[in-house]
């Protein structure tokens, strides 16, 4: 029974500790193994309860502390990231220290300090920097530009526009170095920037179908963004395909324009001359035959008047140089899957619907003004309604439950809470009914046992002998007949197998307490003082 009273305190210890601990929740993750350190002597400073997971790359705190605590430690710098900044110039002997130490120091500040920064941008989860910076040397005419290479671990994907920036990011904090000598790589090794020269062969190839992939991946996401707010956060699937014309064109033209003509210049020459001939003699006229003889003596007048006019007109002319950058879209293909609608029956039951036609039609319309639609020169939209392979994982929004019903709308933290503690009030009731009522059952069967059998020796007084208790005790349990209990006739006697009837047991008890009494009497009448001293004995004891 002592072993059993341990275990069951030491198991009730157990359940009201578990019911009272609080909720932990993680105050940081993927930690290194410095920042542990530096954040577990924090809160052991603050007396803050806490417990290390993932071999302390996880550390957990309650609910009700964390955002007090990330505060605190935000104060402080923490978390550093595993990396060393310009901090490290507080705790060094400056006198000491050798050129050497101080720039392989200012190197790994340098480092540190970029991978805190490049942290800082969304998406990126963790970031290491190394750099290459030359040393200068003298007398050498050939320079070695700097580079730089950098590990990126990502929280979903990145865009390559924001590699870019990290690009420039890094190339501007370092002098001398340029944007194409930075090289990025995501944790899987894929590789997001080649850290060579945009112009080196083998390059341009790359450059081109990421900057296709790019396109495609921003439409998706646009249309994808729009869709959402329709049918639901993935409830619609869209992949485009585009085709980019990546040549560049250059135009000239020059146009005139005859209905804008200008007169520029006009000269005008005007001449006249005359001449008088006065006929003498014979001429060839008067000798012709059948001719018009002319008088002697007459005169012939020759007059001429010439006119010259030179005008000079200038025609507009419009000249235009055209420059038609690479790429331009040359065909959009789209292809948008939507699922259906569901509805929720009285019994709990999802029932899926698909959409109407002219629900699909509109969203067509919508993706097609999203994705800039073109049918001359070729663009395809194509919209279909089809059931995803899995149901969404909550009900739509006209189905969620609003009002009383919202209070019974539990979490999944919560159902988790509610079960653990459903598990420890069902073995607390195990062991209720399992090994306490047995225990107590015990208990009381002993202790009413004992008072029997106290009750039954005071019948017989403290100077009775224990025959007669005996014999007490035994005409008590005998039987009608002189027997023990249940030995008697199980036949079918007076009072069947379970012995004499509660009035027999009273009688007998009876005579047996006027024998007693009769007895004690006898015994007070023989020796008065001893009977004082008993009584005397019993008020002292009661007392």
């Amino acid at each position: 029974m002592g072993v059993v009273a341990v275990l069951l305190l030491g198991f009730f210890g157990f359940i009201i500790m578990r019911a009272t601990a609080p909720a932990m929740v993680p105050i940081y993750s993927d930690l290194s193994v410095q920042d542990s350190g530096a954040i577990v002597k924090e809160l052991e400073a603050q007396a803050i309860t806490y417990e290390l997971r993932q071999d302390g790359a996880q550390i957990m705190v309650p609910k009700d502390q964390m955002a007090r605590m990330r505060m605190r430690l935000a104060e402080k710098g923490l978390p550093l990231g595993g990396s060393v900044g310009y901090e490290i110039f507080d705790k060094t002997d400056a006198l000491g220290t050798t050129s050497f130490v101080q720039n392989i120091n200012h190197l790994r500040a340098l480092e540190g300090e970029l991978s805190r920064t490049i942290r800082s941008l969304d998406r990126v989860q963790q970031a290491r920097v190394h750099l290459v910076i030359p040393e200068r040397q003298l007398f050498q005419r050939e320079k070695v530009e700097p580079s730089a290479s950098i590990v990126l671990k990502l929280q979903g994907t990145i865009e390559p526009a924001q590699v870019k920036a990290i690009q420039h990011l890094v190339a501007t904090a370092i002098q001398g170095m340029r944007p194409g000598r930075v090289s990025v790589v995501d944790e899987s090794g894929r590789m997001l920037a080649s850290g060579m020269e945009d112009d080196q062969p083998g390059m341009i190839l790359s450059s081109l179908q990421d900057r296709n992939t790019a396109f495609e991946r921003r439409v998706e996401t646009q249309v994808e963004t729009i869709l959402a707010q329709v049918v639901g956060q993935g409830r619609s699937q869209v992949r485009v395909t585009a085709e980019l014309d990546y040549n560049r064109v250059t135009q000239t033209s020059d146009k005139f324009d005859p209905e804008g003509q200008v007169v520029r210049s006009e000269q005008t020459e005007e001449g006249n001359t005359s001449n008088q001939n006065q006929e003498k003699g014979v001429t060839v006229a008067n000798q012709v035959p059948g001719a018009q003889q002319l008088p002697d003596g007459t005169t012939q007048k020759e007059a001429s008047t010439t006119t010259k006019e030179t005008r000079n007109f200038e025609i507009s002319k419009t000249s235009r140089t055209e420059i038609i950058e690479a790429g331009r879209i040359k065909r959009l293909s789209v292809a948008v899957l939507v699922d259906g609608t569901y509805t929720t029956a009285a019994d709990g039951a999802v029932t899926y619907q698909p959409r109407q036609q002219a629900d699909v039609d509109r969203i067509a319309a919508l993706v097609k003004s999203a994705v800039g639609f073109d049918q001359s020169r070729g663009d395809v939209v194509e919209v279909v309604n089809l059931r995803f392979a899995e149901a969404p994982a909550s009900l739509p929004l006209e189905n969620a439950k609003s009002g009383f019903a919202a209070l019974f709308d539990f979490t999944k933290d919560d159902i988790l809470r509610f079960t653990e503690m459903g598990v420890l009030l069902l073995m607390t009731l195990l062991v209720l009914l399992f090994a306490v009522r047995p225990l107590i059952r015990r208990i009381t069967t002993e202790a009413a046992k004992a008072e029997e059998t106290a009750s039954v020796g005071q019948l017989g007084l403290p100077n009775l002998t224990a025959v007669q208790n005996a014999q007490a005790v035994a005409a008590l349990t005998a039987g009608p007949d002189g027997t023990a209990a249940g030995t008697s006739d199980g036949a079918g006697g007076e009072h069947g197998p379970s012995g004499p009837s509660k009035l027999e047991m009273a009688k007998q008890l009876g005579a047996l307490q006027a024998t007693s009494i009769a007895k004690v009497g006898e015994m007070i009448k023989a020796d008065p003082g001893e009977a004082a001293a008993i009584v005397r004995t019993w008020l002292t004891d009661a007392a």
